[in-house]
């Protein structure tokens, strides 16, 4: 294989997906991990020129080194790791609820930073390595909701700073990548969903593809190690005192009352 390859962990669906096309049109060779989204794997590798799947529970973070040591004993030129992979279920800051707490710290944190660790330890390149952290706009605009996946997001990044130090080799690289609001979330109407995404400096939805930019230029090595990009038209410049999806949810409730009443 003479394509350089890239994991991306949760890669079957949502921006992981996004990632795949974009990485696979930019000549990689994709390795599209999933849990449960068998069928969308399949489907999104046979589609694309150079691929393949992995299945890993990502609960069991025994079975993620596994999947590592796997693949750096039969890829070549494996040069970037991508931890997309994430849980994303509600919490909130008066009412942690354990076993949320768990299974976030577990797939979104622990896993993801086991597994940067053993491809930096055992990938071979035949030019850059790099590890790219997916985590989240929360971490400079924060608010009560979605506790413990906020949390979860917040110990990710601290793990871009360490692994930047920790690693002295010069083709060595660790990134992070927090989005803002890009595609719809958990039971989101479409008009909520248009709202939700422009609530952010710029007004403007944040699209998918700028994700998909972001990561392979960063997959280049271009940009210093340890640093995270803000794709999110601005959003973590704000204040927000809820998730969007609730307050876009009281925008759109105030619209059609409004129509409702004719005022």
């Amino acid at each position: 294989m003479t394509r350089p390859a890239v994991l991306i962990t949760g890669g079957a669906t949502r921006i992981g997906a996004e990632m795949a096309r974009g990485f696979a049109k930019a000549g990689w060779h994709v390795v599209v991990h999933y849990n449960s989204s068998s069928g969308p794997a399949e489907e999104l590798a046979a589609a694309l020129p150079s691929a393949e799947i992995v299945q890993c529970d990502l609960s069991d973070d025994e079975a993620a080194v596994e999947m590592i040591l796997e693949l750096a004993g039969r890829i070549s030129d494996w040069r970037c790791l991508i931890n997309s992979a994430s849980v994303f279920s509600y919490d909130g800051a008066t009412d942690l609820d354990p076993e949320t707490n768990r299974e976030a710290m577990q797939i979104n944190a622990l896993s993801p930073a086991r597994m940067s660790q053993l491809f930096l330890q055992r990938a071979q390149s035949n030019d850059l390595r790099c590890v790219i952290q997916i985590t989240d706009m929360k971490l400079a605009n924060p608010n009560p909701d979605f506790f413990s996946y906020t949390m979860s997001k917040h110990a990710l990044s601290a793990t871009i700073g360490m692994l930047a130090k920790s690693a002295d080799q010069p083709r060595t690289r660790i990134y992070g990548i927090a989005p803002g609001a890009i595609l719809a979330s958990h039971d989101q109407s479409e008009e909520e969903t248009e709202v939700s995404h422009r609530l952010n400096l710029l007004k403007r939805k944040t699209g998918a593809s700028e994700i998909v930019d972001a990561a392979l230029f960063l997959a280049t090595g271009a940009a210093r190690s340890g640093q995270t990009l803000y794709i999110d038209s601005g959003q973590h410049l704000l204040d927000q005192d809820r998730d969007v999806i609730w307050l876009a949810r009281e925008q759109v409730k105030a619209r059609q009352a409004s129509d409702h009443s004719g005022g």
